[in-house]
């Protein structure tokens, strides 16, 4: 059976104390009496009126009475430096092994998801960033099930309305309340869509977050794929009676996966699109900027307060006042930004507060080359 990590501790404190305690002792024992003789020589030959017989016996009875002094004072010295060693090994265990405990339970807990606990963290720096990794392990596992038990909810939420919708349309048409119409089919036809746009999304944000996303990155214009995402959406946006400004002359090299790009700009239109009402602008531009390429879309619509800059990222979270994308599924910006970070850029959004439109900033890595000649170009 293996020996347990206390006791471990504790034996070898003893092992050590008892093994220097053993040479102090046969170190004393050996050169005390030789060093007492030395002296004692040294001592008759300065004296006088003392014969070398009586001298000798004297210095054997002297010697033999130091050997046994010596040797009771060291039996003893021994026993109370051991019985100290143990007092002091077995402190110094207990001390250790209290932190130790506490870790162990604290990842028992863990394990067994109680992610809440905390570790007191101990004097010992040593000791105490091991009870801070395991308390920030604790509270990252937390967070982590809080957000797949948010995601687990907002899924079924949003599967809640189109399959709530079908259910209707199916009831309706077997009891006869809605005829066979195309109409009634092309509704049918919307929602399967929708959940088909669901679960291509969710699919998508899991490959995003694990970095499991197909990337392909060739050299590519950034300027010239803003304008492509833009002739995708114009329909829409005269449909809408929303003008759409593109500002995309100056080239931007990247190396990017077009295709992603253009979606993640495509979301950004769209999401333009809908928080814009009639007779507003939708502008799209590409610039450099430093040692990125930029894309920003900016609209003069419902606009964002500071609070839901950062947040409009989370899965399925609506600003207030942003319009309900009937057709969206509420994560495309999460899966704008894994795929610009996939890239080693980002998408960030800001605004001048509610009412006053909104601007969201893809920016990706330029080209190497692009970066030396813009170097140069600021240079000279």
């Amino acid at each position: 059976m293996t020996m347990r990590m206390p006791l471990r501790l504790f034996s070898s404190y003893a092992v050590v104390a008892s093994v220097g305690a053993v040479v102090s002792y046969l170190t004393v024992w050996l050169l005390a009496p030789a060093l007492f003789d030395h002296q004692v020589g040294m001592m008759n030959g300065s004296g006088n009126g003392m014969g070398m017989g009586s001298g000798a016996g004297v210095q054997a009875g002297l010697r033999d009475a130091f050997r046994s002094a010596l040797t009771t004072a060291l039996v003893v010295g021994v026993t109370a430096s051991v019985a100290a060693a143990v007092l002091v090994a077995w402190f110094v265990t207990r001390r250790l092994m209290r932190p130790l405990d506490a870790v162990r339970a604290a990842t028992r807990q863990i394990a067994a998801g109680e992610y809440q606990v905390s570790v007191p963290v101990p004097a010992e720096p040593e000791l105490a960033a091991l009870a801070t990794d395991v308390n920030t392990l604790g509270s990252a596992l937390a967070d982590t099930e809080a957000r797949r038990t948010r995601l687990l909810g907002d899924v079924a939420h949003e599967l809640r309305t189109p399959l709530t919708a079908l259910d209707g349309y199916v009831e309706g048409l077997i009891d006869g309340v809605f005829a066979p119409t195309p109409d009634t089919f092309g509704s049918l036809s919307d929602e399967l869509r929708r959940l088909h746009r669901l679960a291509e999304d969710l699919s998508s944000l899991s490959r995003a977050q694990e970095q499991g996303l197909d990337l392909h990155p060739v050299d590519a214009d950034l300027a010239d794929l803003a304008r492509r995402a833009a002739a995708r959406l114009a329909p829409q946006f005269r449909d809408a009676q929303v003008s759409l400004i593109v500002d995309a002359d100056q080239a931007v090299a990247v190396s990017a996966d077009p295709d992603r790009i253009v979606q993640v700009l495509t979301n950004l239109l769209g999401n333009a699109l809908l928080a814009t009402p009639a007779g507003g602008t939708v502008t799209v531009a590409a610039r450099l900027g430093g040692r990125f390429g930029q894309v920003w879309v900016s609209d003069t619509g419902v606009g964002l307060a500071e609070q839901d800059l950062g947040r409009v990222f989370e899965r399925f979270y609506r600003a207030p006042g942003q319009p309900r994308r009937s057709a969206g599924s509420g994560i495309g910006l999460t899966i704008a930004r894994d795929i610009a970070r996939g890239h080693g850029g980002d998408v960030t959004a800001s605004s001048g507060g509610p009412g006053r439109g909104a601007r969201f900033t893809v920016s990706l890595p330029l080209r190497a080359s692009r970066r030396t000649e813009s170097a140069e170009h600021l240079v000279s």
